[in-house]
């Protein structure tokens, strides 16, 4: 039972059409991991196991009917808790909404799932509106990393990359608003994915605008491209989704990376770099140079877009905020409390000119991929910190403050981005490597992810499988 966890999608699929394995002992293996693990790490702020038993059941019927409802009918999967499922609470890690009200509708991609047979397991956790790099709120507690538990697992995603990591669950939902995909899944060493924005619709509108994008936490690349094809869809809902393409994202995954041109950026040219990270980075940048791509080592050439993000993100928490009454507020916390003020003292022409400075830097990115189909960078310049403090105290960024400088940026461009796990430190800690490609280039992160993953395949947690 506990082996059955750690299947992919595509394995567990293989097992349902021969009639060797069925959802249900899938879906209780899931289940198992959940109840042995959660309570040491907190990965969840629901888990629904009658429903997910009765949804379990009904998929069985089916497969056995020989009439599988769609690409994923019987797989278990999760939903960030900053996404909406019809009949389970959006509860956002916020003590400002109330469980008490009717949850009548699913988000776009949630729907795709429902609507092709997955079994909804439960909710994974958040910050509070996913306003920080790391996840936990006054609402569900701590989220804890799987390779060490008093180490945070990043965020705000951080409940679906551990659930990813131990197997509690084959897909798991995120968001990605500066990060919250790519960080979690390079501190707990697992595959994030973050699409073209647009790529998965989105609704209702997150309070960051179009820095939100809605992607995968999976353990091999082969998944998150298993689910691209479900949820990569358009909804009339959202005004920005993109048109379909009628894309299937496994199709060419082994093309390799032969021929392509890498640019590799260690530090962007103005960002500091832990010594262990930067070295297994470079190592894993050699292995793409071992399979064929022609990579050189340059940096994109812009200014650090911090205080543009920052203007974004601040105006953010500000409109947030407002929609809230002196009560809710109150319940807030602090920090983000403090984040929205911020915005409450920018004015229309700041915005303005940030949006300026946010296209012009979007122009730049597509002028470099030009002459670079893939940019290579670490995913974060730092490894896992401990767990109650919302920025890491390191020397590698003495105000702390500027702790995801490879993230946010390719929201600002809405670019498609993911982590791969490249190793691990000499303390036992996952360090990811990051691959950005130009708009619309999906497909082309995920067959450079899969090249490398084909030499370094994901690792399990240790003490996981026991």
């Amino acid at each position: 039972m506990s082996d059955i966890a750690d299947f992919s999608a595509s394995q567990l699929l293989s097992l349902y059409r021969d009639r060797q394995l069925s959802t249900v002992a899938a879906t209780k293996a899931a289940l198992e991991r959940i109840n042995t693990y959660n309570n040491s790490v907190n990965a969840f702020a629901i888990v629904d196991e009658n429903t997910a038993l009765a949804e379990a059941q009904a998929s069985e019927v089916r497969w056995l009917n020989g009439n599988p409802r769609g690409l994923v009918d019987g797989i278990p999967f999760t939903v960030k808790d900053l996404l909406l499922t019809k009949g389970l609470p959006t509860l956002r890690g916020s003590k400002a909404i109330t469980s008490h009200q009717s949850w009548e509708e699913n988000a776009p991609a949630v729907d795709r799932l429902r609507e092709q047979g997955a079994v909804l397991l439960g909710k994974t956790t958040t910050s509070e509106f996913g306003w920080k790099g790391v996840t936990d709120s006054s609402l569900t507690g701590i989220t804890r990393n799987p390779w060490n538990t008093d180490l945070t697992p990043g965020g705000s995603s951080g409940g679906a990359a551990v659930a990813a990591a131990l197997g509690m669950g084959t897909l798991h939902l995120a968001t990605d608003g500066g990060g919250s995909s790519r960080t979690p899944a390079a501190l707990t060493g697992v595959f994030g994915f973050k699409p073209t924005f647009g790529r998965v619709s989105g609704y209702p509108s997150a309070h960051t605008g179009s820095l939100f994008h809605i992607g995968v936490l999976v353990r091999t690349v082969t998944d998150a491209a298993f689910t691209l094809n479900v949820i990569a869809h358009s909804d009339v809902r959202d005004w920005y989704a993109l048109p379909d393409e009628k894309q299937d994202y496994t199709s060419d995954l082994d093309k390799g990376v032969a021929g392509l041109r890498i640019a590799y950026s260690p530090n962007f040219g103005y960002t500091e770099v832990d010594v262990e990270v930067a070295a297994l980075v470079k190592a894993a940048v050699d292995v793409f140079a071992k399979l064929d791509a022609i990579v050189e080592e340059v940096d994109p050439g812009f200014v650090n877009p911090r205080p543009i993000f920052q203007t974004f993100w601040q105006a953010g928490a500000a409109k947030l905020l407002r929609g809230f009454s002196p009560e809710q507020q109150a319940v807030i916390e602090e920090g983000l409390q403090a984040t929205a003020k911020e915005g409450d003292r920018l004015t229309l022409v700041e915005y303005l000119s940030a949006q300026d400075a946010r296209e012009a830097l979007g122009r730049e990115m597509q002028r470099f991929h030009q002459n670079y189909d893939l940019l290579l960078t670490p995913t974060l310049p730092i490894v896992a910190f401990p767990v109650g403090q919302n920025r890491p105290q390191s020397s590698i960024d003495p105000q702390h403050r500027d702790w995801t400088p490879f993230t946010y940026p390719f929201n600002l461009t809405q670019q498609p981005a993911a982590s791969l796990p490249c190793g691990f430190t000499k303390n036992g800690l996952p360090v990811g490597i990051q691959i950005v490609a130009a708009k619309y280039k999906d497909l082309l992160v995920l067959q450079a992810a899969k090249a490398y993953e084909n030499v370094f395949p994901f690792i399990m947690p240790l003490g996981a499988s026991n």
